[in-house]
């Protein structure tokens, strides 16, 4: 959704079991990551090579996902986070092959390994092993058996304490903070305790109009644009159409769409709106096909408004997060590493 935020940083999947498409972005798009996930060294060496004519500002490493098709039976995800040897040999692979900023996005624990001391291991062996210097950290555990990934984002309990005591300890590294905030106000009650960064995934899809019409007059102090969710979807138009198809017949209406889904989230006509959806990607053959029939249920009032106000944040999110903080971490495993 760059339509609503220009500046905000936008993080691309790739996953390296099969072919690689959609590389591709235009440059509107900039500042983007492009997030790779695997396990073969090799592998990720030729995804590195094959995103670099791409021109992306970040290359990131997933060391977080729950999935069972990712850290199950792919092996990769957040089940790398017990291996920090390999992934700092893979972040050295990765640097090694590309011009730009390299970055970990990974949870705080897995499983029964997640204590702080064990946290900070990963994060030290990783840093010390290659040259990243950020880490993105979702401030859950994630839990391999018998929860959904769906769960896991919502049943492991939030330790920002975990987050901001990272901060401490590894003073020269770089810190973007993840997971249960969901507003504007929290993101920057976050950066007010002393977050360099913070992302925010499933609020900014599913409510992406309130979440990120905000952003750029809330966090990067710009003037606000004015702009509407119509002014919005025209430029969306163009974009879609321009790659509707670009791979045979991928990607598709629904593909291109999308994102957009949300983009009416408790207003009136979304109900109408997505029904229409559905029955226009049975036939609609452009993007402007494809609104000139669906966009009729909502009015002309909720598409010529600017963004209302930013919806108001929970006041005790953080609430005794530094004095909960764990002692400083024990650099139990230098010595072990120097041995290595």
């Amino acid at each position: 959704m760059r339509g609503c935020t220009p500046r905000c940083l936008l993080l691309k999947q790739l996953f390296i079991k099969r072919i690689i498409l959609f590389l591709a972005f235009s440059p509107e798009q900039h500042p983007i990551v492009l997030q790779i996930g695997g396990n073969n060294l090799n592998n990720i060496a030729k995804a590195v090579e094959l995103a670099k004519p791409y021109g992306y500002d970040e290359i990131n490493l997933n060391c977080g996902c729950p999935s069972s098709k990712v850290a199950g039976h792919g092996c990769f995800g957040v089940r790398l986070m017990l291996d920090p040897k390999f992934v700092g040999e893979a972040m050295s692979v990765i640097a090694a092959n590309t011009d730009v900023p390299v970055s970990v996005k990974c949870r705080i624990g897995v499983d029964d390994h997640d204590s702080y001391n064990e946290l900070c291991d990963f994060v030290y062996k990783v840093s010390s092993l290659s040259p990243t210097r950020h880490f993105i950290i979702h401030s859950r555990k994630a839990l391999l058996n018998g929860i959904s990934p769906a769960e896991n984002r919502e049943i492991p309990p939030l330790k920002y304490e975990y987050f901001y005591a990272l901060m401490r300890d590894f003073p020269d590294l770089r810190f973007t903070i993840n997971g249960g905030i969901k507003t504007v106000d929290e993101a920057n009650a976050a950066l007010r305790l002393g977050a360099h960064g913070v992302m925010v995934g499933r609020s900014a899809y599913q409510n992406p109009w309130r979440t990120l019409g905000h952003v750029d007059t809330a966090i990067y102090g710009a003037p606000s644009s004015g702009i509407t969710r119509r002014q919005v979807l025209e430029q969306y138009q163009v974009y879609g159409d321009s790659i509707l198809g670009k791979y045979g017949n991928r990607p598709s209406i629904r593909e291109v769409v999308k994102p957009l889904l949300h983009l009416f989230y408790t207003d009136p006509g979304n109900g109408p709106w997505k029904r229409k959806a559905d029955a226009a990607f049975q036939h609609c053959k452009t993007i402007k096909s494809f609104f000139d029939e669906t966009l009729v249920a909502i009015p002309d009032y909720i598409l010529d408004a600017p963004v209302a106000e930013s919806p108001p944040g929970r006041e005790d999110l953080f609430v005794n997060t530094l004095s909960l903080m764990p002692p400083p971490y024990e650099d139990t495993e230098q010595k072990v590493l120097l041995e290595a």
